[in-house]
């Protein structure tokens, strides 16, 4: 029976919270499956670990993790340390050095939830973000120069490579050639002179692989407003780094919200170990309280047992969760619902154990 190791972050605020949910799924789904193993390293890396080392992981961090399949992360981000310093120390280094080329957050309106959008069900909203996920916009070149004067003043430099673009487009079309054959890219040539040209010209020169993959070219100004007023002419959207960031939030929020939002930092040659994490970040006002959502947490879960190879066990855990949503009777507060994580997470056990047909009510 093979065994994958899996390095455990929980990190800060409601991370630890939905993180334990989500394993504790995990393993419901690997004794039902009982077909392979999951082994979980918990590791304390967080930004109380920064309060008392000076700094989010060890050393020797990034050699620790390269021994793991797969990395399970819950939040990082506390008001005590400054955002740039917990994620570019903590979430950005694992990114670039395994190669996480490929953030990937689906928006899919799950069974028993309901869009704010007026008039919008399930099937039309099913689509996903592919965002370039290790250079672009969030590139660590840049400084600040004369600080503390009246001419202070910041540089941040973009950078775009063929081959970082070229991997990621390509990703993108052969996942839309496995789904509805439609990528939608987001770009800005019209403002942005040099690199918005260059991302389009090469995602461009990659489509004649895939004829029979449909490519769109969208200002990302427009682009927003279709999540919006026609989200069911998207089916791959491919964004650059802070373009997909942005458009993958509003992603979220039109499908039900953060708390249902999941997400998986990917290499997909596996030459390295991928990362998945829920997208709704650290929420410390509601740390300790018991009443974050897991769900995106679990599905989180979901998507890191189908990146390992275990695609059935994965859809039986996203089909669980949808099973608790459209009973509606365990929801947490920001879904309209009363029930603490810990017993989202009981839920959907229940629901993987005793799976019924989506909407049947327990008798």
């Amino acid at each position: 029976m093979r065994t994958h190791r899996i390095a455990v972050i929980p990190g800060d605020g409601i991370g630890p919270e939905v993180v334990r949910e989500g394993v504790k799924v995990l393993e419901a789904a690997t004794t039902r499956a009982g077909t392979f193993r999951l082994e979980f390293d918990w590791l304390p890396w967080n930004c109380s670990y920064y309060r008392r080392h000076g700094r989010m992981m060890p050393k020797d961090g990034i050699e620790q993790l390269r021994a793991y399949d797969g990395i399970y992360l819950g939040a990082v981000g506390d008001p005590s340390v400054p955002d740039h310093v917990s994620v570019w120390q903590l979430i950005l280094p694992i990114r670039k050095a395994f190669q996480q080329y490929v953030n990937l957050r689906p928006a899919k309106l799950l069974a028993g939830l309901e869009s704010p959008l007026r008039h919008k069900e399930a099937r039309d909203l099913d689509f996903v973000i592919v965002r370039e996920n290790t250079e672009g916009e969030y590139s660590d070149i840049g400084g600040r120069l004369h600080p503390g004067t009246p001419v202070e003043m910041a540089v941040q430099t973009s950078v775009f490579t063929r081959y970082g673009i070229e991997r990621v487009a390509r990703y993108a079309l052969s996942l839309a050639r496995r789904r509805r054959g439609r990528v939608a890219v987001a770009t800005k040539s019209n403002g942005l002179a040099h690199t918005m040209p260059y991302w389009d010209e090469v995602i461009r020169s990659c489509r004649v692989e895939f004829p029979d993959v449909d490519v769109s070219f969208y200002h990302v100004d427009a682009l927003s407003t279709l999540f919006v007023l026609r989200p069911e002419t998207l089916d791959v959207v491919l964004a650059t780094n802070l373009f997909g960031d942005i458009l993958s939030d509003l992603g979220a929020a039109v499908v039900g919200g953060l708390g249902v939002a999941p997400a998986g930092n990917i290499n997909p040659e596996k030459r390295f170990p991928s990362m998945f994490e829920p997208v709704h970040g650290s929420a410390p006002d509601i740390a300790g309280k018991g009443i974050a959502n897991p769900i995106a947490a679990i599905w989180s879960g979901a998507m890191m047992l189908e990146h390992l190879g275990h695609p059935e066990p994965a859809a039986e855990v996203v089909r669980a969760i949808e099973q608790v949503l459209a009973e509606g009777r365990v929801r947490t507060r920001d879904l309209g619902g009363t029930a603490s994580t810990e017993e989202v997470g009981d839920a959907v056990v229940r629901a993987l154990e005793h799976p019924r047909p989506v909407g049947e009510r327990p008798r």
